[in-house]
């Protein structure tokens, strides 16, 4: 007999539903990849610290760092403290440092272990930020912490500086000051306000084209300080215009977790390599690390189609644990790492948990099983049990 539950639905009602999926598929030991992968990685918080939990924030850091583990066991890089770990969203700078520390160490022990670390400016208090000369002092405070640490950069866009800034020569200003004395190339990061509305605006226009261009201005003044950049305006044909403006080298991450297979996959346009495809820098790849590795392993061995087959599925869930209000997407991914045993509870730092609805979470439950990516079927359908009663739904 198939394994079965009782889900709302968005109409309020409840109907049975009977698990679908087959096994998840596993990468082979070793996969290589032709591709850069970033999984923005989640941390696991602590239920059971005595504070305030919309106020503070308490991480179980063994289970934190065991997740990046797996991430880097199935050949995926760790962006780390980003947004996908509730930076600007809980987490506050002392404990992201923290987590960036834990996680270098951590990958020391892991031959070829990536790591990218989110370098911002959300220790400031945005009320009192009045200049530019504010932002850059904010940024350099964190790059010499993270830098300290052998760490690398990715450039976190900043609430601070969208707020203070007059228009483009603010941006291009910053943006050359903190280039021009990275230790190493860097990821720039362009995050729509989608993921966070106080970012509108960012580049010093709400005009995407003309943000585009004042972007590549800067990259193209300091090509050999930039690694790449990671958008993420769920834009495919912005991305894709982007991708082949760039400098030989730098590399287009794709931040959108709507139409990743796709830029991912690429075109081939060009001679210049990283003109006709994308790297990843994704928070989905998350809560679909196994098949994000499978899928890319396929990639590299030249079977687009076996690509597609595996990573095509994923992306209607994507879809779901993205839709907006996009920023609480953060509750969908910590979810999906509960149902699939890698945390033992469903708690969010900041009380993150409560952003999204029952029947939402049901909905993401069906489409996992769906994607083939519920890793333990038993054990999703005892944690969803256990959340439906919680919620009043019995049976």
């Amino acid at each position: 007999m198939p394994l079965s539950l009782t889900l709302p639905t968005t109409a309020g009602t409840l109907v049975p539903y009977a698990l679908e999926g087959s096994t998840p598929v596993k990468p082979p030991a070793g996969v290589k990849f032709d591709r850069i992968a970033y999984s923005a990685a989640h941390v696991v918080s602590d239920p059971r610290a005595p504070i305030d939990p919309w106020l503070q924030c308490a991480v179980d850091w063994d289970a934190t760092i065991a997740y990046r583990r797996r991430l880097w066991s199935l050949g995926l890089g760790v962006a780390e403290a980003m947004d996908t770990a509730q930076r600007g969203m809980g987490l506050d700078w002392p404990t992201s440092l923290e987590l960036i520390r834990r996680s270098l160490d951590a990958a020391r022990d892991v031959p070829g272990a990536l790591v990218a670390s989110g370098c911002g400016t959300d220790h400031l208090d945005i009320d009192k930020v009045k200049s530019v000369d504010d932002v850059i002092r904010g940024y350099e405070e964190q790059m010499a912490a993270i830098e300290a640490l052998g760490g690398k950069l990715i450039v976190m866009a900043s609430r601070a500086l969208a707020r203070v800034a007059k228009g483009p020569a603010d941006y291009e200003r910053v943006y050359d000051r903190i280039l021009s004395q990275a230790k190493q190339p860097v990821i720039l990061h362009w995050l729509g306000d989608m993921f966070d509305p106080a970012l509108a605006g960012y580049w010093g226009t709400s005009d995407i084209d003309r943000a585009m261009n004042t972007a590549l201005g800067i990259i193209g003044a300091h090509p050999h300080k930039v690694d790449g950049i990671k958008i993420s305006l769920l834009d495919k044909d912005k991305e894709i215009a982007m991708r082949r403006r760039l400098p030989p080298g730098v590399r287009m991450y794709t931040g959108d977790d709507f139409n990743y297979a796709e830029l991912i996959a690429g075109d081939g346009h060009g001679s210049e390599p990283t003109h006709g495809k994308s790297d990843a820098l994704l928070g989905i790849f998350d809560a679909i690390a196994p098949a994000a590795s499978a899928a890319l392993g396929e990639l590299a061995a030249g079977h687009l189609d076996k690509f597609h087959a595996i990573l095509g599925p994923t992306v209607p869930l994507s879809r779901h644990i993205f839709v907006a209000p996009t920023r609480f997407y953060k509750t969908g991914v910590v979810f999906m790492a509960w149902l699939n045993g890698h945390q033992s509870h469903f708690t969010m730092v900041g009380g993150q948990q409560s952003t999204r609805s029952l029947a939402h979470l049901a909905e993401l439950f069906r489409l996992a099983d769906a994607a083939n990516l519920l890793e333990q079927p038993e054990l999703a359908v005892k944690r969803m049990k256990t959340l439906l009663a919680l919620h009043g739904v019995e049976g």
